[in-house]
């Protein structure tokens, strides 16, 4: 039987200081994920352009910027480039488990060392464990944490370098939020190595698409997210594929009610 959909109801936030581009303003729109077809909401939703936060799903709706565009990999094209072949080599012995979507005290360190090296006067700063565990914990969806592990010793579990939360849709898998420890020893490229893992997965489980958020024009922290090649980016006339070096790609296109039904 074919699910029948509530139309949502969007809502608007208030125009607040961008956290990427300086100088100018975020505005979200958003909808709430609750009942019984959240699932095939969200999936509806992903293919234009939203990404969830627990139980909410959000795009941008800035009023006089269109730099966040949509990207995802073409998972069973993935070509990975020579520099992140050697990554994915020298962090291929990592332990990989797909867990329930339930945090652990583990994996909070974890992300405080990650925040505190990396991001340290970013929106995230200043999470608690209270805070973690609804990022985790609060879905709607098929959500699991993927951890990554220094290979086990005697039959002891090797130590966690790296953990990303990660939704499974029916045309892929959406990376909601990855972090890692900084500056592992003997390591690098774990951002890389754990973003390759998610397309190698993708791919091996038939599903063609890895949903990578926004690239964001003028921001260089977003730049890493086009590296990933085949890609698609979403613009006024859906997804189209997307090269490194060619001209960028322009924003997404504006909510069509119509759309959420093309699932």
């Amino acid at each position: 039987m074919t699910a029948q959909f509530r139309f949502p109801r969007f809502f608007v936030t208030s125009p607040n200081p961008c956290p990427y581009l300086p100088g100018k303003m975020e505005r979200k729109v958003f909808t709430d994920l609750s009942g019984q077809n959240a699932v095939e909401l969200n999936d509806a939703l992903s293919r234009i352009g939203f990404r969830r936060s627990q139980g909410v799903a959000y795009r941008p709706s800035c009023i006089s910027c269109t730099a966040c565009v949509s990207v995802r990999i073409l998972a069973d094209q993935f070509q990975p480039s020579t520099s992140q072949k050697r990554i994915y080599k020298r962090n291929r012995d990592l332990e990989v488990t797909v867990c329930h979507a339930w945090s652990t005290d583990e994996q909070f360190n974890l992300l405080r060392s990650y925040l505190e090296h990396r991001h340290p006067t970013g929106g995230m700063a200043g999470m608690d464990e209270i805070d973690f565990a609804d990022m985790v914990e609060q879905s709607p969806v098929d959500t699991h944490i993927v951890e990554y592990r220094e290979p086990s010793v005697d039959g002891r579990p090797g130590e966690l370098v790296g953990v990303c939360l990660s939704d499974k849709q029916h045309d892929g898998f959406s990376m909601i939020y990855s972090f890692f420890k900084p500056d592992c020893e003997g390591r690098s490229g774990l951002g890389t190595y754990i973003i390759m893992d998610h397309a190698v997965r993708a791919a091996r489980a038939g599903l063609p698409f890895v949903y990578l958020g926004y690239w964001i024009d003028g921001c260089r922290r977003m730049e890493y997210k086009t590296r990933f090649q085949p890609m698609e980016a979403l613009g006024p006339e859906g997804w189209s594929r997307y090269q490194e070096n060619a001209a960028e790609p322009s924003a997404a296109p504006p909510l069509d009610p119509s759309m959420l039904l093309s699932v």
